[in-house]
Parts: structure tokens; sequence; C-alpha cells
């Protein structure tokens, strides 16, 4: 890859994001179907919906800047995927695994989130100014899913006063111990 410009530079970040964007659209489906908290199951739901929506505004931006977005393959979100399916093949207590696929999400939400904001200052940088706003949408509904993961995650399960789960962890770290 040759960047001799920020438009270059540009470009490279939106494949990146779009190639993302793309492989969470084939992972989260199999994350809804493995879930078993509601909140967590329409939660992603959701954001499926919205990652559609997000890919469907980078290839505006894509017909806009008159540039092919494919052929890049996000090798982070590869790895947060992949990180993330080990909840898919988790055994055990379905709240500890359903926090475990939240905690996921989580992490690439945050990954997500500072790609964009990374793209939206090269794109106002350049003055492309249409660009930077479909990529703020697409912030924005990230930004809400990140904050709505952290409610469910609080909300759901770590408040919740099942101190069972607390006792469990804490007898196998006291054996690890020894």
């Amino acid at each position: 890859m040759r960047l001799e410009t920020i438009q270059d530079l540009l470009l490279d970040q939106l494949k990146d994001i779009y190639s993302a964007e793309t492989q969470l659209t084939k992972a989260l489906p199999k994350l809804v179907r493995r879930v078993k908290n509601s909140s967590v199951k329409h939660a992603l739901e959701e954001h499926l919906k919205e990652t559609e929506k997000q890919v469907e505004r980078l290839q505006t931006i894509q017909q806009s800047l008159g540039v092919k977005l494919s052929g890049k393959k996000c090798k982070a979100m590869e790895g947060l995927i992949e990180e993330g399916s080990e909840a898919l093949h988790a055994d055990g207590n379905e709240d500890v695994i359903d926090l475990l696929t939240v905690a996921g999400c989580q992490r690439i939400e945050h990954y997500e989130i500072s790609a964009y904001e990374t793209a939206i200052s090269l794109a106002e940088n350049l003055g492309f100014d249409e660009v930077a706003d479909l990529l703020q949408e697409n912030l924005q509904e990230e930004e809400a899913a990140e904050e709505k993961l952290s409610e469910i995650s609080f909300s759901e399960f770590l408040e919740r006063s099942d101190t069972e789960l607390i006792e469990e962890e804490e007898d196998e770290f006291e054996t690890a111990a020894t």
C-alpha cells in the first residue's frame, strides 16, 4: 500500500472500516443466536440493523468519492470477532457467557469508535463535509451501542445481588492461588 497524501490515508481508513462493518454483519447473527439474555439479544439485533445501515452509508461514501472500499481485510476486526466468538463455544453459566459476549462486543465498539473518529478528522481536514457527516452518523450509533452494552452489563449482570457467581469466582481464585 502506498500512502502519499491525506486523501490516500482517508481511503485506506474507509476501506478498513468498510471491511470491519461487513465482517460484523456476518458475525452478529451468530452471537444473537447464542445469547440467552433477552436484553443482550435485543441490543445485538438492533445493532445488527444499525450496522447494515452503516454499510449502506459507507457505500454512499464510496459512490460520492468514486472509489472502491472493498479489497482490504480489517485484521483488527477479524481478531476482535475471533476473540468475541469464544462465547459461542463457551460452556458454563449462561449469564457469565452472555456477559463475555457483551464484553467482546464492547471491545468491538471501542475499536469502531476510534476508527470513525480518525476517518472523520481526515474527511473534515480534506473538506469532505458530506463524507464526514455520514461517518458522524455511524459514530453516533457506535457510541450509543457501546453505552447500551455498558448499561446492560451493569443492570442485567453486575448490579444484581446474585452473590452465587461471585462466590464461585472467589473459590476458583483461592484454589488457583494455592
